[in-house]
């Protein structure tokens, strides 16, 4: 009688991960249409609204430095119709804001990492350095005369830089933008020397040689440019930035609907139309566990933490 009733307390769950969805699914995306987290989101909601029977409606919520979007995801009813396409920028701002409206681990589960990316070292050409050694060298020669480019003070692409400057043990000026277009415009114009933007931000430049790309961030060489060495490689070892993406839910969420997305995420990522299409983006498709993401989380904001800190950077 015992293992029956049991059996009977498990049938509510069972149920409902096995009606789920029964109706259309909320992704947020804290960025403006047209960005990288847009177009990504917008990839794979099309794929698994496929896998799920049910239309992934991308919501974008831009604001606060992507706090917007998170806040309102995490706020969310815990019953699987709602979902945050997360980037580092979320990690980051646990270290970058004194206040935050959501817990990026106690707030949210985790459901799958999705893509891996790379930033880069760039340089514009008529900087007389051709790796990172040599960048590296320059720099202590030329101690505060070089200056780097950023998105913006805090960005990924600015911390990248403070990451760079602080193992390299180099002092490089940083000259913060509203955004990369801007920052890359003066790259390629030659107001500024250096930056650490997107790979993919970087390669039709570096194709009509108005730039050029030393390394990429990555623990791995990119399969865009394999021929590139990762700044680890090239002579900065341990140095690690990552840029990737990753579905989220409200925190509280039923393990039985935690499971269903992952499972159809999967399928999703193994689409060659989806690995396509992401290609363009820079974005190197993946999947993880939930386990697995929530670990790699912990670990991005663990090093964005310290970065933050020992650069004295704060967004307020």
């Amino acid at each position: 009688m015992k293992k029956i009733a049991a059996a009977l307390l498990l049938l509510p769950a069972l149920a409902w991960a096995q009606v789920y969805p029964s109706k259309p699914v909320r992704l947020i995306a804290a960025s403006s249409p047209g960005s990288a987290v847009d177009i990504v989101s917008r990839v794979i909601a099309q794929k698994l609204s496929e896998q799920l029977g049910q239309q992934v409606v991308v919501d974008n919520r831009a604001g606060a430095g992507g706090n917007l979007g998170a806040e309102l995801a995490a706020k969310a009813a815990p019953d699987g119709y709602t979902v945050f396409m997360a980037t580092p920028a979320q990690a980051i701002n646990t270290g970058l804001y004194r206040k935050l409206d959501y817990d990026l681990v106690r707030d949210f589960a985790p459901v799958s990492q999705l893509t891996v990316g790379h930033y880069c070292v760039a340089v514009h050409p008529s900087l007389p350095v051709q790796s990172v050694k040599e960048l590296i060298a320059l720099a202590r020669v030329r101690r505060g005369q070089l200056n780097y480019a950023s998105a913006g003070n805090g960005n990924a692409t600015h911390l990248a830089g403070e990451l760079f400057t602080s193992m390299a043990k180099i002092e490089l000026v940083h000259v913060p933008y509203k955004g990369s277009g801007p920052g890359l415009t003066d790259l390629i114009g030659g107001q500024v020397q250096i930056m650490f933007p997107n790979l993919t931000a970087a390669i039709p430049y570096v194709k009509s040689k108005r730039l050029r790309v030393l390394a990429v961030s990555g623990e791995k060489r990119s399969v865009i440019m394999p021929e590139l060495p990762t700044v680890s490689e090239a002579g900065l070892p341990g140095y690690r930035v990552i840029s990737w993406f990753g579905l989220l839910t409200p925190a509280g969420v039923t393990p039985e609907i935690v499971t269903r997305l992952q499972r159809e995420l999967t399928a999703t990522m193994r689409s060659a139309d989806v690995r396509d299409k992401l290609a363009g983006e820079g974005a190197e498709p993946m999947a993880s566990t939930p386990e697995q993401f929530a670990a790699f989380i912990k670990s991005e904001i663990t090093q964005w933490v310290q970065v933050v800190r020992a650069a004295k950077i704060s967004a307020e």
